[in-house]
């Protein structure tokens, strides 16, 4: 297996220690101890509940994400969803690959290689990343509405790598009905 230096900016604050990463603060955590909080909380509250709660705080943070990064960058359009699906890749929650991307009608089909989760969890016959699903919603729907669009999304999982028979993830973007 070969490696390689981040490819995104990474900058520490001398006096404050904060991370940042283009135009906002990060964390580095430990891949381990981040999923291991995500079990713990499923196991409390179940995936399903969990999935609802994380649906909505992820469409939240990738619309603000979205918004933030194309200001400082300069981007628009499906170059702020690709820049978006750039970064998940190079922080190392898996590979995310855009199959379909159409901003106006509101829908989008993503493949995820690679995931954390399921690196963590292994073949447990069941979706395991829905974690990301809420922020293609919120990309989408950021970035439509820059472009003046009036289109709401929502996003699901239909298959995880976690599931037999699957070797990656998909997810996919289509308008609210």
């Amino acid at each position: 297996m070969s490696s390689h230096a981040p490819e995104m900016p990474i900058n520490v604050d001398s006096e404050t220690g904060v991370w940042t990463t283009d135009a906002l603060p990060m964390l580095y955590v430990p891949r381990h101890f981040f999923v291991n909080n995500h079990m713990g909380i499923e196991e409390e509250i179940g995936a399903e509940r969990y999935a609802a709660i994380l649906y909505k705080a992820g469409y939240k943070s990738a619309f603000h994400w979205c918004e933030k990064e194309a200001e400082l960058h300069g981007l628009s359009g499906a170059a702020v969803f690709e820049h978006y699906m750039k970064r998940l890749s190079q922080r190392g929650w898996g590979f995310f690959i855009t199959e379909s991307l159409d901003l106006e009608k509101g829908t989008a089909r993503i493949r995820l290689e690679h995931s954390a989760f399921v690196y963590q969890y292994g073949k447990v016959n069941r979706k395991v990343d829905y974690m990301f699903t809420g922020w293609f919603a919120g990309a989408m729907d950021q970035i439509a509405q820059s472009l003046g669009y009036s289109v709401r999304t929502q996003a699901v999982q239909t298959q995880s790598a976690a599931q037999e028979g699957c070797e990656f993830g998909i997810f996919e973007v289509s308008p609210l009905s």
